[in-house]
């Protein structure tokens, strides 16, 4: 299996997922004094997952990295539930990513297409979920089935576990 700095050699410019699978406040320091090597356009492409003590460890190391955590999820949700009828965007839903289950994110004041153009506007990628928030698991948009679930023109990014299966339904289009 390639390291950490040889998947980032290998695809410097590319945009990449890294998910810190634990929540301990060290591996977030590891990951951020791994990262912070990297130069600014790279680090630009990237976004950290994981518990919320690692991505808090991310967060203080390297303020600029676009992360996502359950509770940064929870905080950015609920301050715009409250705000977003307004047009406002509170700072917690900026430079982030947000992973929505998609029975929660109708909901949101301007879903879909108001509510993309605002997080977009913010520097936040937004991406879908299948279920309602509750699972343990992420669960995805795994099947050609599923992808009808998605509003119609939908333009943020999807949670998928079968790329195998969803990307051949994105090139007949």
């Amino acid at each position: 299996m390639p390291s950490l700095e040889e998947v980032l050699n290998a695809f410097h410019d590319k945009s990449l997922y890294i998910d810190i699978k634990s929540n301990n406040f060290e591996e977030g320091v590891q990951l951020a004094r791994i990262l912070s090597a990297l130069p600014k356009q790279q680090q630009d492409l990237l976004t950290v997952g994981g518990g919320d003590k690692p991505i808090d460890a991310v967060r203080q190391h390297l303020p600029q990295m676009r992360v996502i955590s359950k509770s940064i999820i929870e905080n950015c949700v609920l301050r715009y539930a409250a705000v977003g009828w307004s047009g406002y965007v509170p700072v917690a839903c900026r430079h982030i990513e947000l992973l929505l289950p998609d029975q929660v994110a109708p909901w949101l004041w301007g879903w879909p297409n108001r509510f993309l153009d605002r997080m977009e506007a913010n520097d936040t990628r937004v991406v879908l979920e299948k279920g309602n928030g509750t699972e343990e698991f992420s669960s995805g948009f795994d099947s050609p089935e599923d992808l009808k679930r998605l509003p119609p023109g939908y333009t943020g990014g999807i949670w998928t576990n079968r790329i195998d299966q969803v990307a051949p339904v994105f090139h007949h289009h």
